[in-house]
């Protein structure tokens, strides 16, 4: 029995101290610590920011940062003093619509250029909805669009307060918007830089002249980051920009590498036995087919690879030279065409379509960059209609991306869906009966071959040449880059 009410109150709360105790080395919660998180705004003024370019204005106001658009060909940033590499990031965002904005990380600007360079989380108040995709300012520009996250593109509200948060560790960027997964890519350009709030970009547009960005709750941690990330979850595709290298993620999905990015192994000849001895070299990780004055197939010739594939997905960057032609064909039959000339198969086009002629051949564009050669004119089906196909010019790394689900194929430029079609159809037959392949039984309809990469006699490179067999996946469909 207790002799007095002390007692009984001490009895009653040393339980409770016990678990208050034990509780102090749980994983903190991120949203509820904030003695964890270092605000980088004081909530009435802009103490610890710098203003590059002058063509928008920034004020302080109501605990929230205003940024407001003025005409002018000059996108204007309010940038952190300090720099910051691996972080978490959260905060709060409202725009007007059409507001094209952003929050640039791990960026930089150069002497006597009051540009940035470097990551942009994107802010998208267009028709396009890619608020939370990731950017490359003045580089590489998209790097992580929305196009196959179709949950993300309906997470951001116009006009009323979103939360963001994104995770920048290591080669890993990860992004949110309202808790939504947004992207997640793997990166290797690891440098440090400011932060930056991106005011509305209206370049010469006066009539968007006023409109508003307002940020608050910006919030962020540095240190004990593995404790306070999000778990890894396959919720969205990982892009992942990695040279000739896997990411963990890839390797437990099933990705594996096609060409190793040193030697020739998994490689030979289209029309003969072994590797080509000239046409083709390997430097620096990147396998490149030489110029040979643009004859088809007259140097080293077309290489295949030794293995055949059904159903798959295939990912590689390409870069070409001014007025290049190649392709990258899969369903080959290298036995069909004897002699001169390309082995048979459908092609992925590559080409210069600003100065090389063959982008004015054939039917509407269907031998233009990401079409299916002479047969279906690629277009960018991933942003609002009469968009332009994304495509970076020659001397810059593009990639391809190949989906094969039996009879369902999708080409992708740059992650943008540019082709999409039935294989054996009557729609593709008739295609194929007004194409250059009519005279092939059969012609794309093979149940299997290997893939292969074009010399047309133009100096073209490729590297991060990677496959995914799809095989087990056969119950499901890939249409409209789902």
């Amino acid at each position: 029995m207790y002799k007095n009410i002390s007692q009984r109150l001490i009895c009653f709360l040393l339980p409770i101290f016990f678990l208050s105790a034990c509780s102090v080395d749980k994983k903190p919660d991120y949203e509820n610590s904030n003695s964890e998180w270092k605000y980088l705004f004081d909530g009435s003024s802009l103490d610890g920011w710098h203003q590059l370019g002058s063509n928008a204005q920034y004020y302080a106001e109501n605990g929230v940062i205003v940024g407001t658009a003025k005409a002018g060909n000059t996108d204007s940033l309010l940038t952190t003093l300090k720099t910051y590499n691996d972080f978490i990031l959260e905060f709060d965002v409202k725009v007007d619509p059409g507001v094209n904005s952003g929050m640039q990380f791990r960026s930089q600007s150069r002497d006597g250029d009051e540009r940035a360079y470097g990551y942009q989380l994107k802010i998208d108040g267009s028709s396009r909805h890619w608020s939370g995709g990731i950017f490359d300012e003045r580089r590489r520009q998209w790097l992580y669009n929305l196009s196959r996250n179709s949950r993300a593109r309906s997470a951001f509200n116009l006009s009323t307060w979103n939360h963001m948060r994104i995770e920048v560790i290591g080669a890993s960027i990860r992004s949110w918007v309202n808790g939504i997964p947004a992207a997640d890519l793997i990166d290797d350009s690891n440098l440090g830089g400011f932060i930056g709030l991106q005011a509305p970009s209206i370049s010469h547009d006066s009539s968007k002249a006023g409109l508003q960005v307002r940020w608050k709750n910006i919030r962020i941690k540095t240190d004990d980051l593995n404790s306070f990330k999000t778990p890894e979850n396959n919720d969205i595709d990982q892009f992942s920009s990695l040279k000739n290298e896997l990411s963990p993620r890839e390797i437990r999905e099933g990705w594996e590498l096609l060409w190793d990015g040193k030697t020739t192994a998994g490689w030979k000849s289209a029309k003969r036995s072994g590797f080509p001895e000239k046409g083709w070299n390997i430097k620096d990780g990147v396998l490149s087919v030489l110029s040979s004055g643009g004859a088809e197939a007259r140097n080293g010739g077309d290489i295949i690879t030794t293995r055949e594939f059904s159903n798959f997905e295939l990912e590689l960057d390409f870069r070409f030279t001014p007025g290049a032609n190649s392709g990258i064909k899969y369903f080959v039959d290298p036995d069909l065409l004897k002699g001169k000339g390309s082995a048979i198969g459908l092609e992925f086009q590559i080409l210069d379509d600003e100065t090389h002629p063959d982008a004015k051949r054939g039917i509407s564009g269907n031998r233009t960059i990401g079409s299916l050669y002479d047969l279906i004119t690629a277009v960018n089906q991933s942003e609002p209609p009469n968009s332009p196909k994304r495509v970076h010019p020659p001397g810059q790394w593009n990639r391809a991306r190949i989906v094969v689900q039996e009879d369902y194929v999708e080409h992708w430029l740059n992650n943008i869906l540019v082709v999409k079609y039935y294989r054996g159809t009557q729609m593709f037959r008739a295609l194929v009966a007004y194409s250059k392949y009519a005279k092939w039984p059969n012609f794309g309809e093979w149940e299997k071959g290997p893939i292969l990469l074009q010399d047309h006699g133009d100096l073209v490179s490729f590297r991060s040449i990677k496959i995914r067999d799809l095989t087990l996946n056969k119950g499901h469909r890939y249409e409209n880059g789902t």
